[in-house]
């Protein structure tokens, strides 16, 4: 496609200088689609807000206002108009833009976010520290209808409607956050969509009231008291006014003239706004207007057809089946989804045992505490959740589960590195936070067959919390001769030979077996310790690994606060009198790059694995030279 007008544009002041904005809206839209074709991304998030951004960075470009996204899976076009086009060809590529708002990314990226409903606590105290330093910049919070079904959001509303300089939130409602939007706020905005009169009967009263003599106090109370009919008349409830905001909306969010026009009022006021504007996710993709919630997060498709290559089973499909099957058998059974029900392959529970399923919204905080309160009436909750997500809920398990001593399961997906979304969606802390909380018991399946066999153990034989923990995508090589006991941890590749052990757990154990193979071929015999219960640790393990001269531990997620610093504090404490190394990741955030880029470059991949071997086996032999030359 010829970008006629989009390579126009380098800033958002050249908005100004374009005459038919919706036909730059077009072409943003194509380089959209186009970009995640090829890239993978967010697609029905970045087309349903397109018309939305270009008219914020018509209204708002003075160098000091402020736009803060929510979430930031839909700032592609935020990133085009902000001068990054030629780099969209690298979204989500390793050494390229991230696939969210990013502060060292770009000047315009005002915070770097990937999680939900952040967006106007982080948008208000941008918004006050301008008024504190005397700066007339406006600052403006994009969230969504989904990200309201977070806690957080309403915590920022709640403080931000005392603030009474400079802020607008900007409510983009497309009806759905990733699964369908569930719960009272949804039904809310139901509601206000469906009556777009009040605000033509707010404005018209409000502009008639506004030009009557008030005589006297009587009638003043009179008149408020009328305006606050005519509200509640369209509206049972006015929770944004009730809150502090000026509110105005429905707004179609596709037709740009409206959108500046609400746009120039709420920036010409002095008290809290809020817009309400409805898009259609998807907007002008008519595969992805007709399915927004499979063209959410993608890894590629072919643009004529919609169609995309065929997904391999994973880990996600065989916690859904199994969960699905046990739950057949046990009445008990209760699943629960933070607003991700395909994410975590919940949708046949969804339908299958319909009483027993909960879907909460984007709210881990509240899901881990349902699930104690499920649990304290004798149900077994299983709260299935990314990683990166489970992270909001710490408090949650340590105060209102474990230290109550109540039984449920965390279904941990996407655990471990997961590649192209980057720094906020790597499942690399939940090892480390878990292994601070009592009573939490976590499993490491490395294959399908010990999914499923490790949820059942889960569910009839451990109590407290039980963590079942399991990366994105397919299982990986796995040797003919390795059979998983069901012990807390099995040893592959028995030998007399006690000179190295390598150690580790999930997936990690297939490239330590394809590592071993190699290692043959350098005249290496090493053993692989493969830990099936990562907390807590079994005492003989400790044993078994004492006997060797080199222990090797390999681990995907964060070094400190590990279980390899764990396993290792162990060692110590049995006078273990070899050499103990960890290969981990270091004190530092993961950028966006391929599973196996990110692997190769923490060494944990079967070339890394074979190296760190050889260099510490090189390294103790060297010592053992210079020591026998003396």
């Amino acid at each position: 496609m010829d970008y006629e007008l989009l390579n126009k544009i380098s800033s958002p002041k050249d908005l100004n200088k374009i005459k038919d904005l919706d036909k730059l809206c077009r072409e943003i839209r194509y380089k959209i689609i186009e970009t995640v074709s090829i890239n993978g991304g967010h697609l029905s998030s970045n087309l349903g807000a397109v018309e939305l951004t270009v008219a914020l960075h018509s209204v708002f470009n003075n160098d000091n206002d402020a736009i803060v996204w929510d979430v930031g899976h839909q700032s592609y076009t935020h990133k085009i108009i902000t001068g990054r086009i030629d780099e969209m060809n690298t979204l989500r590529k390793e050494g390229g833009i991230s696939g969210f708002t990013n502060l060292n990314e770009s000047p315009y990226d005002m915070f770097t976010s990937g999680h939900s409903s952040t967006s106007i606590s982080a948008a208000l105290g941008l918004a006050i520290s301008k008024n504190i330093n005397d700066d007339e910049g406006h600052v403006v919070a994009v969230i969504g209808d989904g990200a309201l079904t977070g806690g957080l959001a309403y915590e920022g509303l709640n403080n931000a409607g005392r603030f009474n300089k400079n802020f607008t939130v900007v409510l983009n409602d497309n009806k759905m956050s990733i699964s369908k939007n569930v719960g009272a706020i949804a039904r809310y905005l139901s509601k206000a969509r469906t009556i777009p009169s009040y605000m033509k009967a707010k404005n018209t009263i409000e502009s008639i009231l506004d030009k009557t003599p008030i005589i006297g106090s009587n009638l003043k109370n009179l008149i408020i008291r009328f305006k606050s009919f005519v509200k509640r008349f369209f509206y049972n409830s006015t929770l944004f006014e009730d809150m502090g905001f000026i509110y105005y909306g429905p707004i179609d969010g596709h037709n740009i003239n409206e959108l500046k026009s609400a746009f120039k009022v709420a920036k010409s006021i002095d008290r809290p706004v809020l817009i309400h504007v409805i898009t259609t996710k998807g907007k002008g993709y008519k595969f992805a207007e007709k399915n927004p919630k499979v063209f959410h997060g993608l890894s590629g498709f072919e643009i004529h057809t919609g169609s995309m290559s065929k997904k391999n089973i994973g880990f996600s499909d065989i916690f859904g089946e199994e969960i699905c099957d046990i739950a057949s058998k046990n009445p008990k059974i209760c699943a629960i989804t933070a607003a991700m029900v395909s994410g975590t392959n919940l949708t046949k529970f969804s339908y299958k045992h319909k009483k027993r399923f909960f879907d909460v919204g984007i709210a881990e905080e509240h899901a881990v505490t349902f699930a104690g309160g499920l649990s304290r009436g004798g149900l077994i909750p299983v709260f299935a959740v990314y990683s990166s997500f489970l992270q909001r809920s710490y408090d949650q398990i340590i105060h209102d589960c474990s230290l109550q001593g109540f039984n449920m399961i965390l279904a941990i997906d996407r655990a471990g590195l997961i590649g192209d979304d980057g720094e906020t969606h790597q499942g690399i802390f939940d090892v480390p936070f878990l292994n601070t909380i009592p009573n939490v018991t976590i499993f490491a399946p490395s294959y399908f067959n010990e999914l499923r066999l490790m949820l059942n153990k889960a569910v009839y034989d451990c109590r407290g919390i039980v963590a079942l923990r399991y990366p994105k995508g397919k299982e990986y090589f796995r040797p003919k001769e390795f059979e998983y006991t069901g012990n807390t941890f099995d040893i592959y590749g028995k030998s007399h030979d006690k000179d190295v052990l390598i150690v580790t757990y999930g997936r990690t154990f297939s490239f330590a077996c394809q590592a071993r193979n190699k290692l043959v071929k350098y005249g290496k015999i090493v053993s692989i310790m493969k830990l099936n219960v990562i907390k807590p640790i079994d005492p003989e393990s400790i044993k078994i690994a004492k006997e060797f001269s080199n222990v090797l531990f390999f681990e995907e997620g964060i070094k400190s606060g590990s279980v390899s610093e764990k396993f290792g504090s162990k060692l110590l404490e049995s006078e273990f009198s070899g050499k103990y190394t960890i290969t981990a990741i270091e004190d530092e955030f993961v950028k966006h790059a391929s599973v196996e880029s990110q692997l190769r470059k923490y060494s944990l991949d079967s070339d890394g694995i074979v190296n760190k071997v050889l260099m510490e086996l090189s390294v103790r032999n060297e010592k053992e030279i210079r020591y026998n030359s003396f």
